[in-house]
């Protein structure tokens, strides 16, 4: 089975791949064939006797930085034995990471995934190569790799044959610019708390005005950023349409 999608990732640590990405959905579609996973060690492509990839920032300050000519040659290496891959650094400078941003990747042939590492990659690397940074979100990492993980693992889960069903993500946080709406299982009461009523009416219509009424309630509350944005979304779609038709007549 030719995989759809095909990951290599540029890292210093190459022996803890894949990891989290060997287990559940993700490690079984790996074992299937349904994508594939490449790790190329950047410490290869030193070249003094001590395998240094970093050195002192410019300018002073704390850490170390990693260095542009090393970082070149094992990204030069991996574009070139799959060149029609794009080319993702995993940084926190870089641009957020969204769920059209996981289905655009998803959707196409896979990425080469550089890790960052110390305090950050020289900026002349991004000047050279066609690199797009990526970031999980407005915090720190240790590196780059465990940011690979979460990037790969919402990407592998879209693939086709990965999910139990074709609609299986359609309703998640995020796909329609809210937050997922709470969902419940058996037991129907368990320490005195009962599933909501009307989940269990069998009255579809109603259970889906719930789910969308809780979804804009949860989204209000817990992430404002995106209750705006979605609003404005919502206020623009009726003028859009009315556009639409006067242009149509």
């Amino acid at each position: 089975m030719t995989p759809s999608f095909s990951a290599s990732v540029l890292t210093l640590y190459p022996e803890i791949f894949p990891g989290p990405l060997g287990y559940s959905l993700a490690g079984r579609a790996l074992k299937e064939g349904i994508w594939s996973l490449d790790t190329i060690p950047i410490r290869d492509f030193a070249t003094d006797r001590h395998h240094t990839v970093d050195d002192t920032p410019s300018g002073g300050g704390a850490g170390m930085v990693m260095r542009a000519d090393i970082l070149a040659r094992s990204l030069d290496y991996a574009c070139q034995q799959k060149p029609q891959l794009p080319v993702l650094a995993m940084t926190p400078r870089g641009y957020p990471l969204t769920q059209s941003k996981v289905r655009q990747l998803a959707s196409g042939p896979g990425a080469i995934i550089l890790c960052g590492r110390f305090e950050g990659i020289d900026e002349r690397l991004f000047e050279a190569r066609s690199i797009e940074p990526i970031s999980i979100g407005d915090y720190i990492l240790s590196g780059g790799e465990t940011a690979a993980f979460t990037l790969l693992d919402a990407c592998i889960r879209l693939l086709p044959g990965v999910m139990g069903g074709t609609t299986s993500g359609d309703e998640e946080s995020f796909e329609s610019g809210l937050l997922e709406y709470p969902q419940y299982t058996r037991p129907v009461e368990w320490e005195g708390l009962s599933i909501p009523e009307v989940l269990r009416s069998g009255n579809h219509a109603h259970i889906k005005a719930w789910r969308q009424a809780m979804s804009e309630r949860d989204t209000r509350l817990r992430r404002p950023d995106l209750w705006e944005h979605y609003r404005s979304v919502q206020v623009s779609r009726p003028l859009a349409r009315g556009k639409k038709d006067r242009n149509e007549k």
